[in-house]
């Protein structure tokens, strides 16, 4: 099998049509009596990857390049409005999906994680802060990593060390980590009770007396460097790369999927966008794992 974007959009179309003829209420809700789309769900989907890897942050530029270049795999190409409008109430699908290629990668037993978040920033003046729709969701945040202050989301990741997302959620600015991990924890139970004994790494927000505790009982370890004050603690010598892991695999989101330059104006618009990117960076690590390419997070095959 061929490692470049037409394959990865083959394979990808068929193993979600495969997986929502065999799961069908995986699919968003429709009428028993209708029209049916002439656009089928897993096209939908294959296109939002596609529109990620390629590196498109405009439905309309985008529909353009697919309506000249890519008619061969997609024969019906709707309008924007009704692209944007499919693409949004195909949220759960996203995250179905991701969870699905996931598991069907060998870096889905690796029994590491590494947990981190990272700023999503929605907009950059006062004005935009005060009149935004994301207003009451987004707010102002501190990135300690880069010194900076943004106001937006923030989007909170559990990753193998190859970075093939676990769990994932996308908050307010100052959400505490802490919470997050938690309640991301909660709302995949079955995750966790498949991967007992898994060792969490994180930073040093990840601290506190109850917290370790809360993930002890759940069969967790966390790893994480001391804090100031503190003494030294168990793999302080393996921080510091991994450190450098997890902002590569951040930066792969940033700089190649273009995490920060979504362009959505809307909860739903940023919710959906954030997903595409996350769908994205698993489908290549799925296509990569299953054509036994060495390095399975690189999408160099698949943006241009």
């Amino acid at each position: 099998m061929k490692t470049d974007l037409d394959t990865l959009a083959t394979a990808l179309y068929a193993r979600i049509d495969d997986e929502l003829k065999a799961s069908p209420w995986l699919a968003p809700w429709r009428p028993k009596v209708g029209i049916t789309p002439t656009l089928s769900d897993a096209e939908l989907l294959t296109l939002a990857v596609m529109s990620a890897l390629l590196g498109y942050t405009s439905e309309r530029r985008w529909l353009r390049r697919v309506d000249r270049d890519f008619r061969a795999l997609f024969p019906y190409v709707p309008q924007q409005s009704g692209y944007g409008k499919r693409l949004r109430a195909a949220s759960p699908l996203l995250t179905s999906m991701i969870r699905m290629l996931a598991q069907d990668t060998t870096l889905w037993t690796d029994d590491v994680w590494l947990v981190d978040s990272t700023p999503v920033g929605c907009g950059c003046s006062r004005e935009t802060a005060k009149r935004s729709d994301l207003a009451g969701w987004a707010e102002y945040g501190y990135c300690a990593s880069h010194s900076r202050y943004f106001w937006g989301l923030r989007l909170h990741l559990v990753c193998t060390l190859g970075g093939l997302p676990i769990l994932f959620a996308l908050t307010g600015a100052k959400a505490d980590e802490r919470e997050t991990l938690r309640d991301m924890l909660d709302t995949a139970p079955d995750v966790q009770a498949t991967h007992p004994q898994q060792t969490i790494i994180g930073d040093k927000n990840y601290y506190g007396r109850e917290f370790e505790n809360d993930l002890t009982e759940r069969d967790l370890k966390l790893l994480r460097p001391a804090r100031k004050g503190e003494p030294e603690r168990a793999g302080a010598h393996l921080f510091k790369p991994l450190r450098q892991v997890i902002e590569s695999i951040n930066q792969t989101l940033k700089g190649q999927l273009d995490l920060e330059r979504h362009g959505g104006k809307t909860p739903a618009g940023v919710t959906v966008r954030i997903l595409s990117r996350l769908l994205a960076l698993t489908a290549a690590i799925w296509h990569n794992d299953k054509t036994g390419q060495p390095v399975k997070r690189s999408l160099v095959a698949y943006d241009h």
